[in-house]
């Protein structure tokens, strides 16, 4: 946390199992930390468990890659998360986001937490919990990728979230979508 503190990082690599305090652990630490608020956690591990990614994303982890990734994928990683978009290794996505949904449980209701949100912003934010990215809302919602882009910001910014990840992450324990009911138009509110 000193390092983090004192350097300023952009993109902070982390790995789940440490010595002294584990990942998820110095991630929390890290999003707490005076000055921090803009720093992304990548959390890299050789360890393919569920419960490691909710936690690190729960923490306000912007990614999450295993460490059998090639130097490109990771670079890559870096890249889209210095960007403020959220990565997950493709080979956990899908097994993510169903088991997530199915086991999360609703912090705060629906109602409170996105009711500071329009219909579009409610659209945008389901699309984004499909994994879609600026250009692909563009094209789904049939306007500019900068009007799209732009939806996102605000989204972002009226929930308080760093990344893509934690709008997915709230997406889901509001119930706004569950799997395979994150369509345009069917909010379930």
């Amino acid at each position: 946390m000193c390092l983090v503190r004192d350097h300023h990082p952009d993109v902070v690599l982390m790995d789940v199992r440490m010595p002294r305090v584990d990942g998820i652990e110095a991630t929390k630490r890290i999003h707490v930390l005076s000055g921090a608020e803009n720093v992304r956690v990548l959390v890299l591990t050789t360890f393919d468990l569920d419960e490691y990614v909710h936690a690190a994303l729960r923490a306000g982890a912007s990614g999450f890659l295993l460490k059998d990734a090639s130097p490109a994928e990771l670079l890559n990683a870096i890249r889209v998360i210095y960007e403020g978009d959220a990565l997950l290794s493709p080979s956990i996505t899908r097994r993510l986001i169903e088991d997530f949904a199915q086991h999360a449980r609703p912090e705060t209701t629906p109602a409170r937490v996105l009711q500071a949100l329009t219909e579009r912003e409610l659209e945008v934010l389901m699309l984004v919990a499909r994994g879609l990215s600026n250009a692909e809302i563009a094209d789904e919602l049939v306007v500019s990728p900068a009007t799209a882009k732009t939806h996102v910001s605000r989204v972002l910014t009226k929930l308080g979230a760093r990344d893509r990840a934690q709008l997915v992450v709230v997406a889901y324990e509001t119930g706004l979508v569950s799997p395979g009911s994150a369509q345009p138009g069917d909010p379930a509110r």
